[in-house]
């Protein structure tokens, strides 16, 4: 398929959820590997890999745990809305509809990409801070939307989720994922069944950017 520009890429890039089961060639596949291989990591160490999971058998057990814990997270997730305006109601149970179709199809994806870590080659500078670690996400998620990226440039749907990091000692018995490493997201990818890929919704710069001070108006340089 034809080049698109970086911008265009980021932002159509929406969580795509309903993918059809045919093959995803190997060299498009490996390009959207190559690309992950680019992303900047801490010391350039790299302390990622991702476990690319084709097999019939793993697929279908991977499925099983996903779907148990997207039951979960979509039935809480629907008990919420109640009260909620009709617009919201509505575009939240469309993105739960297609949670739904991920679940129940989740076997038949063609490549399910597991992206791990190993802590021991990480600098996580905010280990010792009273509140949840981040930092050492920062050296695995940039080569995760790199993949990310390059699905959408290669006409593949895609999305980013962790429910399989819940059941983390299940898959990494199941991958044969040696200690210390540890799963960071499970991305599945396919071609759409819909028409995939579009333009997404987000706060503008004015609600997610600041000037010098938090909370101070981000506009035009003084």
């Amino acid at each position: 398929m034809g080049e698109i520009g970086i911008y265009e890429a980021m932002s159509t890039l929406r969580a795509v959820r309903r993918l059809r089961p045919d093959p995803i060639p190997d060299d498009v596949l490996h390009r959207v590997l190559e690309a992950a291989t680019w992303a900047p990591t801490g010391g350039n160490v790299q302390p990622w890999r991702v476990v690319v999971v084709r097999d019939a058998q793993r697929k279908q057990t991977l499925a099983r745990l996903y779907a148990e814990r997207w039951k979960a997270y979509s039935t809480q997730h629907r008990a919420l809305l109640g009260d909620a305006p009709e617009a919201i109601r509505a575009r939240t149970e469309k993105m739960l509809g297609a949670g739904d179709y991920l679940a129940d199809h989740f076997a038949q994806t063609p490549a399910v990409l597991i992206f791990c870590f190993n802590p021991k080659l990480m600098a996580v500078t905010d280990a010792g801070l009273d509140r949840i670690s981040v930092v050492g996400g920062g050296s695995v998620y940039t080569a995760v939307q790199n993949a990310l990226l390059a699905c959408r440039a290669e006409g593949l749907g895609c999305v980013l989720t962790t429910l399989l990091c819940e059941c983390e000692p299940e898959v990494r018995q199941l991958l044969a994922i040696p200690e210390p490493w540890g799963t960071a997201a499970a991305v599945p990818i396919g071609y759409p069944v819909l028409r995939g890929h579009g333009p997404i919704s987000r706060r503008p710069v004015e609600k997610m950017a600041y000037a010098d001070t938090w909370g101070a108006a981000f506009g035009a340089s003084p």
